[in-house]
């Protein structure tokens, strides 16, 4: 049993020290010349690492012969490193290689300190792991709970704690605090902009669904003779094979979607969105992709066809430039039209639309007067819903 272990081990840390060179050499090769000669041969060594690590984390559970204080790090260096480096991603993404490279070199001189300790010496001699350095004790029931109470009491709920506090981060960050995420709920932040001349413009954001009674307090927040802009793409020429619909998605949280529950005064609204024609040959292709997997359900040939596309960062930045930039463009165009007509415009479209109309908007001399928060979704209402539907 022993030398089963000894071998297991001696495997895994060849391949997480092979992993970690191969992460020093081809992260210090894309950061300083931009060239990716070893990512194919290094994807290859973590997937191989994880699998290493999935095993001997098993095999920890199961018996406390294996050395936690070295090997506990090890196994969890790769998760532990990609969830470090959602904060860079969300807050400093110019700087996700350096981070990476960082993390490469922290790999190393764990792998390193590992060898120095198993061996008493840094030296590369096989087993990695020599028989001496592995406990007596085989199977012990104590070991296999203290891991799995470890394991469901303390690793897991923090891991799901630091996912929520780095997605409501990143919700804040990417949507300029137009949309925020609470342990209540989602909330979206409504700010009225003023200016000078007595001209005014709120933005709204929205989501496709939602509570019913988020539509309706955003419809009863409407000033008075204001004209409304409306969201929505039009499809004249039917360029799209499927319609886009968001009901599956409402239906299975209990909510409304949004061309249902919100219904704006028609006499003071009007749509100011572009058509699908004025998008890119290949946006239209991957929103093809996307309504026909909506409509047939999850269809592998389509799944795959979607993935292969949208994994082209050209198309990528083409798909930001159409949805995010293109429209933002043309609303923007719509609301200074509509400032000669009238002293108030509200504009009630998606909430990563709100960043970029507000920078504009404060560049034409418009400064935050007021602000309101709605609660688009309720978390407590959505659990409380759900045992409903199932009976």
């Amino acid at each position: 049993m022993k030398q089963f272990i000894s071998l297991v081990l001696s495997l895994f840390m060849a391949v997480f020290l092979a992993d970690a060179l191969f992460s020093v050499l081809d992260d210090g090769l894309i950061l300083t010349l931009d060239v990716h000669l070893l990512s194919l041969p290094r994807a290859l060594l973590a997937i191989l690492c994880f699998l290493g690590a999935l095993v001997v984390y098993v095999l920890m559970a199961l018996t406390p012969m294996i050395p936690k204080r070295w090997f506990v790090p090890a196994t969890l260096f790769l998760p532990a490193g990609m969830l470090a480096t959602i904060p860079v991603s969300i807050y400093a993404y110019n700087w996700l290689q350096a981070a990476a490279w960082a993390l490469s070199l922290v790999q190393l001189s764990l792998a390193l300190e590992i060898l120095f300790r198993a061996q008493g010496r840094l030296a590369l001699r096989w087993p990695l792991v020599p028989n001496e350095k592995i406990g007596e004790r085989g199977f012990s029931g104590r070991n296999l709970a203290g891991f799995i109470a470890a394991n469901l009491l303390l690793l897991a709920p923090l891991t799901l704690a630091y996912l929520a506090v780095c997605l409501a981060l990143a919700a804040s960050h990417f949507s300029a605090g137009f949309l925020r995420l609470r342990p209540s709920g989602v909330i979206l932040q409504a700010r009225s902009y003023s200016r000078a001349d007595g001209r005014r413009i709120e933005l709204i954001p929205m989501m496709h669904v939602g509570e019913a009674g988020f539509y309706s307090q955003v419809t009863k927040s409407f000033p008075s003779n204001s004209i409304a802009l409306l969201e929505g793409v039009t499809d004249e020429k039917r360029l799209l094979e499927h319609k886009l619909s968001y009901k599956r998605l409402a239906d299975s949280l209990g909510l409304a979607e949004q061309h249902e529950g919100f219904m704006p005064p028609q006499a003071s609204s009007r749509r100011a969105d572009v058509d699908i024609d004025q998008f890119s040959p290949t946006t239209i292709e991957l929103l093809n992709l996307i309504t026909q997997l909506y409509s047939d359900g999850l269809d592998k040939s389509v799944l795959v066809r979607m993935v292969a596309k949208s994994s082209d960062p050209k198309v990528g930045e083409q798909l930001w430039d159409d949805l995010l930039t293109k429209r933002n463009e043309h609303l923007l165009q719509e609301i200074h039209t509509e400032l000669s007509k009238t002293n108030t415009i509200v504009v009630p479209w998606g909430a990563m639309h709100m960043p970029g109309l507000a920078a504009e908007i404060e560049q034409s001399g418009f400064h935050v007067s007021k602000t309101r928060d709605f609660e688009a979704m309720s978390f407590r209402s959505i659990l409380r819903r759900t045992p409903a539907r199932k009976d």
